[in-house]
C-alpha cells in the first residue's frame, strides 16, 4: 500500500502574497492534470496564496476535502552551519538566531512526521505549499544531508511526486514537472536570470 504525495508550490502570487490571475490559471491546469486520480485530501499551508491555490486546484477534483496543515507553512527548515553553507548562500542566513533556526527545524521535523511516512493504506494526497517545504521533503526522500535542501527550488504550480511504502525508502517519482503548463506559465517563481 502506497502513500502518494503530490507536492505543488502555490501558483504565482503578487507582492502582498495573494494569488494572481496567472496563479489561478496555473492551479486550474494542475487540478485538471490531477483530476483522474483518486485524491483523498488536499492539504495547504495557512498562508493565503497557498489556501487560495488549493481551493482553485480542488475545483477539478471529485469531492476531495481541502484542509489547512500548519506544517506546510513557508519556513526555513534548516540553517546550515558555516562550513555547510555554500558561499552564494552565506548572506541569506544573516540575522537567523539559534532560536529561529531551532524553531524552523522543529517545524521541518513535524512536516516529515506528518507527511513523509507510510499510512499502511493506499492514499493520494495533494500538498499545496511553498518551495522550502518541498525542498525539505525531497531532501528527506533522497536521504541527503540536511543542508542539501538548499538550491532545490520549485516553480509555481509545478508537480513533485513522492511515494511512501511500508518498509521501503521513499521514492522520488518526479520533481518540478511543469508539463501541464503552457510555456508562458512555466518557471514563475524563479529569478529571471535562471529561467531556461
Amino acid at each position: 500500500m502506497t502513500r502518494h504525495l503530490y507536492l505543488a508550490r502555490h501558483g504565482a502570487a503578487d507582492a502582498f502574497g495573494n494569488l494572481t490571475d496567472t496563479g489561478r490559471r496555473q492551479m486550474g491546469l494542475l487540478g485538471e492534470r490531477l483530476a483522474a486520480l483518486p485524491v483523498d485530501a488536499v492539504w495547504h499551508s495557512p498562508l493565503p496564496r497557498a489556501a487560495a491555490a488549493a481551493h482553485e486546484l480542488a475545483r477539478h477534483l471529485r469531492d476531495a476535502p481541502v484542509a489547512e496543515a500548519a506544517e506546510l507553512i513557508d519556513h526555513v527548515p534548516y540553517v546550515p552551519r558555516p562550513a555547510e553553507t555554500p558561499p552564494s548562500w552565506a548572506g541569506f542566513f544573516d540575522g537567523y538566531d539559534e532560536a529561529e533556526a531551532a524553531s524552523g527545524h522543529r517545524l521541518a521535523e513535524a512536516l516529515v512526521a506528518r507527511f513523509a511516512t507510510s499510512t499502511g493504506d493506499d492514499t493520494h494526497e495533494v500538498l499545496v505549499t511553498h518551495a522550502y517545504p518541498i525542498a525539505w521533503l525531497v531532501r528527506h526522500a533522497l536521504d541527503a544531508p540536511p543542508s542539501r535542501w538548499l538550491g532545490l527550488n520549485s516553480s509555481n504550480a509545478a508537480l513533485t511526486v513522492i511515494d511512501h511504502r511500508p518498509g521501503l525508502p521513499p521514492t522520488l517519482v518526479m520533481f518540478n514537472d511543469m508539463s501541464h503548463l503552457p510555456p508562458d506559465l512555466r518557471w514563475t517563481g524563479f529569478p529571471d536570470a535562471i529561467r531556461p
